[in-house]
């Protein structure tokens, strides 16, 4: 059976009934949306970014894919913390690091200077992320999927209207302002004070017990993740060889020492039995590849509506804002559609709207095309993070829910990195239409990978509980 609600609330006198799936959601959306702005907004501000600090449009794709990068580092380190700190430290912690990360970005007077602030603040809202979902997959099956549909459901509206707010904070406040929005999740600790009792009651108090965190399982993945990224970009941000180079060969004495540190450490950072798992590797590749896909177009689209329009980065945010009613729409349909269908065959269907998404912006020309390709991809990222986050404590056994929670988390959202990084790397060699036609490979993986799983490969619903 799904994971329960910590039995003291039995013995506390309280209800035994599920807290409401539905309200929960909404308070947790609200947790994560500094996260979600920090992406969708400075999409739309990316060319006003490149003439202000005089670098080439490729180059700040870098701001996109280094916030993806530490968010997705950020979570199976959270996911560690919270064994010993419960999500509500984790919580504050991410919170703030996300709005001083921020803060840097905004009066960042060079790129790398906004890169780092960046690296900062995606770091911060991982480890935001992280706690908000280890709080809402303790809920009951049914409860879980309302409240995970919930949060992605506002993820993906604000990310899609993200950009509307980004195109009408340059206009009138100027790039800066944009890059410096997610410092307003620092009032919004007042809801987690006034919600404490909800994540220790909900998401279960932790005894401290916990060894020490893997540093180097940390450092290896950490430099694999980062020398991918800058692979994808090192065309387009004009990397000397030598330098490229370096980098690979980084990377890959990263794989072989992450492969070398899972076999001798198996209760290091990237625990075996986790990875080993029937189905975590497949539901993290299946949503990265989404994710990708998704992140990928947001990155495109703004600039894209701006040369078939004519006009300004407010226009363009307009013009993607019906991308964010999909969203809406998806988040409420993902939980009937899990009533009928396994959740593979749900990502399935979701990898395909967001292969057919990203081939639409590929091919047609024109702001209308665009924005329904998008639209596809927005509902394809909403689906599979309700969907794939929810198996993260049915594949595993209670006590390794946190650190699976994280690593799957990781997966995902790296997809989140290398989507903008792929595109803006193959834009540097290739057209706009085949970079997009390559980047919808990797979605197109995902539905492959999703229709080929066998019946018996299904989670063990009793491998999470806790009895």
């Amino acid at each position: 059976m799904p994971q329960t609600i910590p039995s003291e609330r039995a013995r506390s006198g309280e209800s035994n009934h599920a807290p409401d799936g539905r309200w929960l959601g909404l308070i947790l959306g609200m947790l994560v949306l500094p996260q979600y702005v920090a992406l969708g907004a400075p999409s739309v501000a990316l060319p006003a970014i490149g003439r202000a600090l005089g670098v080439p449009f490729g180059a700040t794709a870098w701001i996109l894919a280094a916030w993806s990068l530490t968010s997705a580092l950020a979570m199976p380190v959270a996911g560690r913390l919270m064994a010993r700190w419960g999500p509500f430290r984790v919580l504050v912690v991410g919170v703030v690091a996300l709005a001083a990360g921020s803060a840097l970005a905004g009066a960042g007077p060079t790129l790398p200077v906004v890169i780092v602030g960046r690296l900062i603040g995606g770091a911060g809202a991982g480890a935001t992320v992280i706690a908000v979902f280890a709080v809402a997959t303790a809920l009951p099956g049914r409860e879980r999927i309302r409240a995970l549909g919930i949060i992605a459901a506002a993820s993906a509206t604000m990310s899609a209207c993200g950009t509307l707010l980004g195109g009408a904070v340059t206009a009138w406040l100027g790039w800066r302002a944009v890059l410096a929005i997610p410092v307003l999740a620092l009032p919004l600790l007042l809801v987690a004070l006034a919600g404490r009792r909800t994540f220790t009651g909900i998401g279960g108090e932790r005894d401290g017990s916990a060894g020490r965190l893997d540093i180097v399982g940390v450092a290896v993945l950490s430099v694999l993740a980062g020398s991918l990224i800058t692979l994808l970009q090192a065309h387009s941000v004009g990397l000397p060889a030598p330098v490229t180079l370096a980098v690979a060969a980084a990377g890959a004495l990263a794989a072989v020492g992450l492969w070398w540190r899972v076999r001798r450490t198996p209760d290091g950072f990237v625990p075996r039995r986790v990875i080993a798992a029937r189905g975590f590797l497949s539901a993290g590749l299946v949503g990265g590849t989404i994710f990708a896909g998704y992140y990928g177009v947001l990155f495109l689209a703004p600039s894209l509506i701006e040369q078939a329009t004519g006009g300004g980065p407010l226009v363009a945010g307009a013009l993607l804002v019906p991308a964010a009613a999909c969203s809406v729409l998806a988040g409420r349909l993902v939980g009937t559609a899990t009533d009928r269908f396994t959740g593979w065959q749900v990502s399935a269907g979701l990898a395909a709207l967001t292969v057919v998404g990203v081939l639409v912006v590929a091919v047609c020309n024109g702001p209308i095309p665009i924005v329904v390709g998008a639209a596809l991809t927005v509902c394809g990222f909403t689906g599979a993070q309700a969907v794939l986050v929810s198996l993260a404590p049915e594949l595993v056994a209670a006590r390794d829910s946190d650190t699976a929670q994280g690593l799957l988390n990781f997966m995902i959202f790296l997809g989140g990195g290398i989507g903008p990084a792929a595109v803006a790397g193959l834009s540097g060699i290739a057209s706009v239409p085949v970079a997009l036609a390559v980047l919808a490979a990797l979605p197109l993986a995902g539905l492959v990978l999703s229709l080929t799983r066998r019946p018996g490969a299904e989670p063990d619903h009793t491998r999470g509980s806790r009895r």
